[in-house]
């Protein structure tokens, strides 16, 4: 539909202009507002194989690489702690942090006590949705987000997958057994592949419903310019026309009907009712409003480890793709920053209003708080354009919601803001020093 170009072409040109990265010599991020929460983002760069289609920062998986990086990540902690940070949140995310259980966990536990946390969310992959794995993990994550993103078999052979982590039916079953370990168990799924068809993503969510999740996140499928060729060999080429029909499908059979299993928790994740609703007075066990894009409920937030991003205040900090170079910077007792991008008044007006709008509600007033205008006043085009193709379902003085068009419509406009921060990734990763490059691009990697 044109409305969807028109928000294509507006967030790229908008995140060409924004995400571009500049070299910084500084070496540590700065010190927190005192009167802001944050959330640690902690990033593990190392993955058994390599899928195509995935522009985050990682590495093909070598213990003892592991084990030194690990190492580093508690050092950089305690780093981040000495600037006077404290956190009730930490978020785990790879690659597979799970790699190695052990490190993990000792990493979680630090984590917890040296600051406030009260909920901790870590992905995995299907192969570590086993008992040994799952027991260690019970009671330090409260949130576990499996990386599935399909239940056919076919495609999960065409995205090299198949091997690595079983079967559809056996990866529903570990799923299956792995739900009462976790207050939380997301399952990671994509939509829109070239080669899914409307009945494949059918039963993509019937699975889902099967598995007794307690949550899922339907992603569509997107790509960097680094990885869109190995994408088109591997998985086809993709078709953004089409992929507003399969999110209708998907989103009605989760939320629609008389008697629907899910309800959004954001304008792709989906939270299962049983699991949502409690008696009067309850209060709801930490860690069940988590959800993979933590940017909704924790607007800025440090990163540690290599590939994190760093948000706080004006600027983004990208720390070194390189895991040679991160180890180096903390043996030496700095921060791995390698570049970072600042923020305007306006560009922050637009990444608020794109967060909280996936996050299914702005708030006017905080709005008026923090930027000293209203949102129609400050971004008059993004508003009129909104309010003109009947994206708002409700537009008071105190909030803006959406209708079933505009949820779509937001999917789109974080779809290709997603995009363009993949391409900050390509940019940070285009420095890596050759033998790091040769891991990633070489002749047997997966990435050629």
């Amino acid at each position: 539909m044109l409305s969807e170009r028109l928000l294509s072409t507006a967030v790229r040109e908008a995140s060409k202009n924004y995400l571009k990265l500049n070299r910084t010599g500084d070496t540590m991020v700065p010190p927190p507002d005192p009167h802001k929460e944050y959330m640690l983002y902690m990033h593990v760069p190392f993955c058994e194989r390599l899928c195509p289609y995935c522009s985050f920062n990682r590495f093909p998986y070598k213990e003892e690489r592991a084990r030194a990086y690990f190492a580093s990540l508690r050092k950089e902690m305690l780093m981040v702690k000495e600037l006077g940070y404290d956190f009730t949140s930490l978020y785990v995310g790879g690659g597979t942090p799970t790699i190695l259980i052990d490190e993990l966990c000792r990493t979680i536990d630090l984590a917890r006590e040296t600051f406030s946390i009260r909920e901790v969310s870590s992905e995995t992959n299907p192969n570590h949705l086993i008992p040994a794995y799952l027991k260690q993990l019970e009671g330090r994550v409260q949130r576990l987000s499996v990386g599935v993103q399909s239940f056919d078999n076919g495609l999960l052979k065409q995205m090299d997958r198949y091997d690595k982590y079983g079967s559809a039916e056996v990866i529903l079953e570990r799923v299956q057994e792995s739900v009462p370990y976790f207050v939380s168990m997301n399952v990671d799924m994509i939509f829109n592949f070239p080669a899914q068809t409307q009945d494949m993503l059918i039963h993509d969510v019937e699975s889902v419903m099967a598995s007794g999740a307690t949550q899922t996140t339907f992603y569509p499928l997107m790509a960097s310019p680094a990885v869109e060729r190995s994408l088109a060999r591997t998985v086809g080429k993709v078709d953004y026309n089409r992929e507003r029909e399969f999110y209708e499908i998907l989103d009605y059979m989760l939320t629609g009907g008389k008697n629907p299993q899910f309800s959004h928790s954001s304008a792709w994740t989906y939270n299962r009712h049983d699991y949502q609703e409690t008696l009067p007075g309850e209060q709801r066990p930490a860690g069940s409003d988590m959800i993979d894009e933590y940017v909704v409920q924790f607007e800025e937030y440090p990163a540690i480890g290599s590939g994190g991003i760093t948000y706080l205040g004006e600027n983004l900090y990208v720390n070194t793709f390189s895991v040679k170079e991160y180890n180096e910077a903390i043996a030496n007792g700095r921060m791995s920053l390698m570049g970072k991008t600042a923020f305007n008044k306006h560009d922050r007006m637009r990444y608020r209003f794109l967060m909280q709008l996936f996050g299914l509600r702005l708030d006017k007033r905080q709005w008026e708080r923090d930027f000293g205008c209203t949102v129609e006043n400050g971004l008059p085009v993004e508003m009129a354009f909104m309010q003109a193709v009947g994206a708002f379902d409700r537009n008071n003085a105190e909030e803006l919601t959406l209708t079933s068009k505009g949820r779509y419509l937001v999917v789109v406009m974080m779809r290709q803001f997603f995009i363009g921060v993949n391409n900050l990734r390509d940019q940070a990763r285009s420095a890596l020093p050759g033998e790091e490059r040769e891991l990633l691009f070489g002749s047997g990697c997966a990435l050629k």
